[in-house]
């Protein structure tokens, strides 16, 4: 399902710029908190409290908030998460709405998602067809056993299913993302790397972050970007390619069969090239991953707040990000919120 752009007309944009002269215009919208699995570093086992439906913000509002990004901010590709996104009912009538959005340019934005990919296998096509270009699988382990204690879900094989389809269904870019931990899944870099080249999908792997729900995270729980690629190149190597802005810094296979991508998060922060904003499920506007406060867009928008007001809210929550994140120093203080309550 789609909806038909708005008429063009030239706009004049303000740029999304913090006072570290970082230009944003990567925009990650939570559409759920909610999730299907329980995954050991996102959400507890038990004892979520979920939002009521009443105070995640409408598909209309949704809209309403990435339309005056993408036209008035300079905001030029959206990604969708949770929880797991795919459980927001109708899924694709928010897509299509964000996919009829055009920049002050006139020129489309890059709708993305990232997903578990348990239920792809049956969703994988509508998706791809209301618009959706590129999407992300998470998948931290190939052993049935390894993934039932990671997820408390028996359903590795529902999400190999997804990521057959998903690449059956033509996306423009497929992507797997693991959570790489010590003592955990470490052994299975190289034969996820492995699974990637033959799947023809690239890897991204992503060094453990202090957002699990529990608060349980050590810094020895952190594998690095350079024993990862050390681990794959020891057995398929690569070679680095030109960082961008981009969270993942990626390497080229020597023998030419694709990519792999390293979030190196803790080990080689890239706070100084973060160009990403993220809005929350209730309408929470967050400049940073690990930031400590939000600002309430929900209610503004129901309150209504014109866009040039929304407009003024957003460029005043950019311009005060911090510098980084200070993860592993002595001042760095752990959001109250969880990676599902955030969204990634």
């Amino acid at each position: 399902m789609t909806t038909v752009p708005r008429p063009y007309t030239a706009r004049v944009i303000t740029p999304l710029v913090d006072t570290h002269g970082r230009v944003h215009t990567d925009l990650r919208i939570s559409v759920t908190d909610r999730c299907n699995f329980r995954c050991t570093y996102c959400m507890p086992v038990e004892g979520m409290e979920w939002l009521p439906r009443r105070e995640l913000l409408t598909f209309e509002e949704i809209e309403r908030v990435a339309r005056v990004m993408v036209e008035r901010l300079g905001i030029r590709s959206i990604r969708l998460t949770g929880g797991e996104p795919t459980l927001r009912a109708h899924l694709p009538v928010l897509l299509g709405k964000l996919a009829a959005l055009r920049g002050a340019d006139g020129t489309p934005i890059e709708l993305s998602m990232t997903t578990n990919g348990a239920t792809l296998a049956h969703q994988a096509h509508e998706l791809a067809a209301a618009g959706l270009d590129r999407i992300n699988i998470s998948l931290d382990t190939l052993r049935g056993d390894r993934f039932v204690e990671l997820t408390q879900r028996d359903d590795l094989d529902r999400v190999l299913a997804g990521i057959a389809a998903a690449v059956e269904a033509g996306f423009s870019r497929v992507k797997l993302n693991c959570v790489v931990m010590a003592g955990v899944n470490v052994d299975e870099v190289v034969d996820l790397a492995r699974f990637g080249r033959d799947a023809g999908v690239e890897v991204r792997f992503i060094e453990f972050m202090p957002l699990d729900a529990d608060g349980r995270w050590e810094r020895g729980s952190v594998v690095s970007q350079a024993e990862i690629v050390e681990r794959i190149s020891a057995e398929f190597p690569l070679e680095a390619t030109e960082r961008t802005h981009e969270p993942a810094h990626r390497f080229r296979y020597v023998d030419g069969r694709g990519h792999v991508g390293v979030i190196a998060s803790v080990t080689q922060p890239f706070c100084s090239s973060c160009d990403r904003v993220r809005l929350g499920p209730e309408g929470g506007l967050r400049n940073c991953l690990f930031a400590l406060d939000e600002t309430d867009l929900r209610g503004p928008v129901r309150s209504g707040s014109t866009d040039s007001e929304l407009a003024g809210l957003i460029v005043a929550n950019v311009s005060a990000k911090w510098a980084g994140h200070l993860i592993g120093q002595v001042q760095f203080i752990r959001p109250r919120k969880s990676m599902s309550q955030i969204g990634g």
